[in-house]
């Protein structure tokens, strides 16, 4: 069609020709109606200011020059070259492409024949003055104000790649060659990084970029004068011979020194590389006393590179400059650098007013190279701002959504909830009647996307405004006469405020389902589709009650499955899918065996969105109470293991999922053993992926239900094709792992006969040269070590342990992790007494094993040695656990609390072998280290060892360790002594007076560390002896900790309140209440403060014990005061 189309044309045109020449009209020195490719930079109407006029661009060149062009002239790119500038060079199809010569750079001779191959194709849907497919490619295209039809749609098919030319002069450096300078994002490695160009690049980019860019600087070959300047007189340099010609193919320049193209501005030839000064992905000129201002950044705070008197411009722009230094502080600057400039920004918000704050702050919200860390900074301050301002916001709402909205649909969780928090305080600051005129325009716009976010806007302003307040307003727009979009997006309203609010619709859910259910009956489809789709949300939102409000929409949507076909009747399947699970048995019955003629018709669906339905709605009517095994049997499974069952599914990630849920939810109904069995034989399926699948269905069945209902013969099967499916896999992860560990556990007993199977393969498995396969083995191990054990196979244990021990040498760490918890399991079941290798041998093997770094070694191997420390320490020698203790102090540092608190349980365990004294010495001498997390683990294990060991063989050394004048040591002490006592606990009554004496120096000590952690200690004590009569020790420490009742470090100031609550619990209220009386009517505020928090926290812990404590005062006329029950006590 198009072909001949095109040859009438072709004819037409031909003919046309004919008779001008006839005529002696074709003669294109005459002036013609001027074409907008001829006008000159004078006449251009709407010329924007800093459009370059530079009399090289061929639609700027003046009318006398360049001849007007018809469309099926030659393609405006070849337009006024001179002939005889490169002869023989024509314009056909075949020839080079002249698309990388800069127009008017060199001229190019039209051919004298034409040819319909050299003609611009035209298609229907340019417009004019708005070409699609007949503008000729051009290289500028990153100026748009350069481009005469700068607002056409751009496409991809615009851009020509730059052709490299061939050089000129064989010696050239292929680099040099006069080419366009080339621009945009592409040749980004290539032109000279203007602020512009930086900002269309994302952060990878810019990191790539800086990166070449350094590179490149540092690959540079060294000029003569720099080999001058290193070599000694008396070199010179070579001429090259005569007719030497550099051979240039692709393969050598890949791998010849890259060197740096010369950019406009570059000197030609190569410099001496200089040290950047400061980091490289900095601009060169930086604003005074502010953060490093980035390249990409300067187009948003240029102003603050100019060097101006602030005090001579108008005030509009100080406000500005000042809004952006705060700005550029919070951006990149460093934490409290950026918390006072939020403080002043928010302190300010009012008085800088709205306009210039989201002036600023929104384009950068904008900005394309924007990081996470920057965007979550920008947004906590339009949410400070926001509640600055509160009214005065309202003019900038639009603009703030415009900016915001697309957050909501963010590929990023947490940008998506900032756009919530941000629409939501906006809609509490602007109020519902600004957000409501704000958005009512986007409800029916034509883009899908602009009402997607609308309406997703619109259920944040209803969660943060309640759903009453938008209700009237919904139920307009949802039957909106004017247009299908609005009540489309009405509708979806409806939908995401269900998603958004979850089960906070059900007061509101009569009145929701009642604005949307005419939406079922809509005669536009997508209107149909969105509603199901938000009755299926409300329904699933107000699981499992509202069954009642959905009443008016059963009718409908029964009809409509019946009528519906494709997305509607997916749509219409989810719906009733969420429905039945809300209703009463008997119903749920019955529609469950309406619903599924429908759904198993369905089963035989292509497409992807259906199945995944179609499964979701078959795995919530199984759920359902009403629905009975055996018709579940007998209609249902057939078909669905028919259609569903097969290598397709298995592919497909999400449908993988859904498909196991969906059975497992079936077996939960029908019982395990039918489903296993319609499964067992696929474990032996060709496909991995499919045979994974049936190993996870058949370890979540077991899981759930157990294997009571195997039969001897299912189990046959189900053993072999799970150690088939074992063997088999290509790639190890832990469906396999789990699944299997899963079946042998609850087989249980019954796995016996096949046990020195399963172990053969292990073993087999221990010794394979993929270390994924050794980890996975051993960790096999560790899972049924226990059913191992419950089948007295102790010998088969004792050889695992014996092959296990010989495999310690490993080399890869996450193999030697598992190595050792499969030796702790067996260690663990089989007891000391029997372990083979013998625990002698064993433990001196795990020592080395200490030292390594991995944290999964280290946990694994720390919880072995704690285990043998507890159990059977008799079979180490004292100097051995010494040794053990050295290595133990540095797991200390690890970052894992599991292991720290591994470490410090294990010196309990050693301590209790061997005696406290030579493990108590190794660990008070590890206070004086510098790591505080190091030296504070040390404490917690001096305190278990003390209670391990009985506090009386720890506590003189570690009071004695106190006269040690270093300030690490003592607090390290003191800390020991606050656990300790944490630990003991009522044992500490026997040891209140030997420690007094040294709280009560800790607490007359300068260092506010000292008297903290003291305050701490005293706590534990006071709550430890409470009711054991050591009153006296206790008021005279609280007679030393009350003088710090006036410290503001926020740390001393809990500490101090922590020890009073103690002390308010072994001496009673009222004690610390008369203590209290003398400040609380002090004629300073800030006395009085501190006095009044400490008779509030007595008064919530102690009221009723505090009647018996207040002073006598008289009755007056009004009041009684006078506390007569407590006087017939008295």
């Amino acid at each position: 069609m198009r072909e001949q189309m095109l040859r009438g044309e072709e004819s037409e045109v031909r003919k046309k020709i004919a008779e001008k020449a006839k005529d002696g009209t074709l003669n294109g020195d005459k002036p013609k109606k001027r074409g907008r490719w001829d006008q000159t930079a004078e006449t251009e109407p709407a010329k924007k200011k800093g459009t370059s006029t530079t009399p090289g661009r061929s639609w700027e060149e003046d009318s006398s020059t360049t001849p007007a062009h018809t469309r099926w002239d030659e393609t405006p790119g070849h337009v006024g070259q001179t002939p005889g500038a490169t002869p023989g060079q024509s314009t056909r199809m075949w020839d080079a492409t002249p698309g990388h010569v800069t127009p008017g750079h060199d001229k190019v001779a039209t051919s004298a024949r034409r040819n319909r191959w050299d003609e611009t194709p035209k298609t229907e849907r340019e417009t004019p003055g708005h070409s699609g497919w007949s503008e000729t490619p051009r290289m500028d295209r990153v100026a748009p104000e350069d481009t005469p039809s700068a607002s056409k749609r751009r496409s991809r098919w615009d851009e020509t790649p730059l052709v490299a030319q061939t050089p000129q002069t064989p010696s050239m450096t292929p680099s040099m060659t006069p080419t366009a300078t080339p621009v945009g994002t592409k040749a980004m490695g290539l032109a000279t990084p203007t602020p512009g160009h930086l900002v269309t690049m994302t952060p990878e980019q810019l990191q790539a970029f800086r990166w070449e860019r350094e590179i490149d600087e540092r690959n540079r070959p060294l000029a003569d004068d720099e080999l001058d300047s290193m070599f000694p007189p008396g070199y010179k340099v070579l001429p090259p011979p005569a007719g030497y010609i550099p051979i240039r193919t692709p393969a050598r320049k890949l791998t010849a020194t890259p060197t740096p193209v010369a950019a406009q501005g570059t000197p030609a030839g190569f410099f001496m590389q200089k040290e950047e000064i400061g980091p490289s992905k900095y601009m060169e000129n930086q604003p005074k006393d502010l953060p490093f201002l980035k390249p990409e950044d300067a187009q948003y705070f240029d102003k603050l590179l100019q060097d101006v008197d602030e005090d001579s411009l108008p005030l509009e722009e100080q406000k500005e400059i000042k809004i952006m230094r705060l700005l550029l502080k919070i951006k990149n600057g460093t934490p409290p650098m950026r918390k006072s400039a939020l403080r002043q920004i928010t302190d300010k918000a009012r008085e800088f007013g709205a306009g210039p704050l989201f002036n600023q702050i929104l384009p950068l919200l904008m900005s394309p190279t924007l990081e996470d860390q920057e965007r979550h900074l920008l947004v906590k301050v339009i949410d400070r701002v926001l509640y600055k301002l509160d009214d005065l916001v309202r003019p900038y709402v639009h603009k703030i959504l415009v900016v915001i909205e697309p957050l909501l649909i963010d590929e990023d969780y947490y940008a998506r909830v900032e756009g919530r928090e941000i629409i939501s305080n906006l809609a509490k600051a602007a109020g519902l009647a600004t957000m409501i005129s704000t958005m009512r325009p986007d409800i029916d716009n034509i883009d899908e996307y602009v009402r997607n976010t609308t309406a997703r806007a619109f259920a944040v302003v209803a969660s943060a405004l309640g759903i009453p307040s938008l209700l009237p307003f919904l139920k307009a727009v949802c039957r909106s006469k004017k247009s299908w979009q609005a009540r489309h997006t009405g509708i979806k309203i409806v939908q995401q405020i269900a998603i958004l609010m979850g089960c906070a619709i059900l007061p509101h859910l009569r009145s929701l389902v009642e604005i949307i259910e005419h939406g079922l009956v809509d005669e536009q489809q997508k209107v149909r589709t969105i509603t199901a789709l938000a009755i299926a949300a409300l329904a699933e939102a107000a699981t499992p009650y509202g069954i009642e409000s959905f009443d008016s929409v059963l009718k409908p949507l029964w009809k409509g499955i019946r009528t519906h076909r494709g997305k509607g009747l997916a749509a219409f399947l989810k719906a009733i899918g969420y429905l039945i699970p809300l209703m009463d048995a008997e119903y749920a019955n019955y529609y469950t065996r309406e619903v599924m003629l429908i759904l198993i018709r369905e089963f035989q669906s292509p497409d992807e969105e259906m199945k995944k339905i179609v499964l979701k709605v078959v795995k919530q009517c199984c759920a359902t109470d009403g629905v009975e095994a055996a018709y579940i049997k007998e209609e249902i499974l057939p078909h669905y293991f028919k259609h569903f069952w097969n290598h397709r599914m298995a592919l497909d990630r999400r449908n993988y999922r859904q498909l196991v849920d969906t059975t497992v939810e079936m077996a939960n109904k029908v019982g395990a053993a039918e489903m296993i069995g319609r499964v067992v034989d696929d474990l032996k399926d060709e496909n991995e992926q499919y045979r994974k699948m049936v190993v996870e269905t058949i370890e979540k069945i077991i899981s759930n239900l157990g294997a009571a209902d195997v039969d001897s013969r299912l189990e046959e099967l189900l053993i072999d094709g799970v150690l088939y499916a074992f063997q088999e896999q290509t790639s190890e992860d832990a469906v396999m792992l789990n699944g299997f560990g899963t079946i042998v556990n609850q087989l249980g007993k019954r796995v016996k006969p096949y046990l020195p199977q399963i172990c053969g393969t292990i073993l087999w498995r221990l010794n394979n040269k993929s270390a994924k396969v050794r980890q996975q083995a051993a960790d096999l191990i560790s899972r049924i070590a226990v059913v191992m054990k419950t089948c007295l196979e102790e010998k088969l244990m004792g050889h695992l342990g014996v092959v296990l021990y010989e495999y310690l040498g490993e080399e890869y760490p996450e193999v030697l992790g598992s190595i050792l918890a499969a030796l702790k399991a067996i260690v663990n079941v089989i007891g000391m007494t029997k372990m083979t290798p013998p625990i002698k041998d064993l433990l001196p093997r795990l020592t080395p094993i200490l030292k390594n770094r991995h944290e999964k070694v280290q946990e694994n191997c720390i919880d072995l040695v704690g285990r043998i420390a507890d159990r059977g320490p008799e079979y180490v020698s004292a100097r051995e656990w010494m040794r053990i203790c050295f290595e133990l102090l540095e797991l200390l540092k690890a970052h894992k609390k599991a292991i720290r608190r591994a470490t410090v349980n294990t010196f309990g365990y050693i301590a209790k072998a061997i005696g406290p004294h030579d493990v108590l010495a190794t660990l008070l001498n590890n206070l004086k280290v510098q790591e505080r997390q190091n030296r504070v683990c040390t404490t917690v294990a001096i305190a278990i060892v003390a209670e391990t060991c009985s506090p009386f063989t720890v506590l003189p050394a570690l009071m004695n360790e106190y006269r040690v004048p270093e300030l690490n040591v003592q607090n390290g002490v003191l800390k020991s002594l606050s656990f300790l006592f944490e630990y003991i606990g009522e044992m500490g009554k026997d040891y209140i007076y030997a420690v007094t004496p040294l709280l009560e120096d800790a607490l007359m000590d300068r260092d506010l560390v000292h008297r903290q952690t003291a305050c701490a200690a005293i706590k534990h004590v006071a709550l430890g002896v409470y009711g054991f009569g050591c009153e006296d020790a206790l008021i005279h420490l609280l007679n030393y900790v009350w003088p710090n009742i006036f410290e503001t470090s926020p740390h001393l100031v809990q500490a101090f309140m922590d020890a009073v609550e103690g002390m308010r619990v072994s001496l009673g209220p009222i004690k610390i209440l008369q203590y209290t009386l003398q400040g609380l009517f002090h004629p300073a505020r800030k006395v009085r403060d501190v006095y009044w928090k400490i008779y509030n926290s007595l008064y919530i812990g102690g009221q009723d014990a505090l009647v018996a404590g207040y002073s006598r005062i008289a009755n007056d006329p009004k009041n009684q005061y006078q506390r007569y029950e407590l006087d017939y006590v008295l």
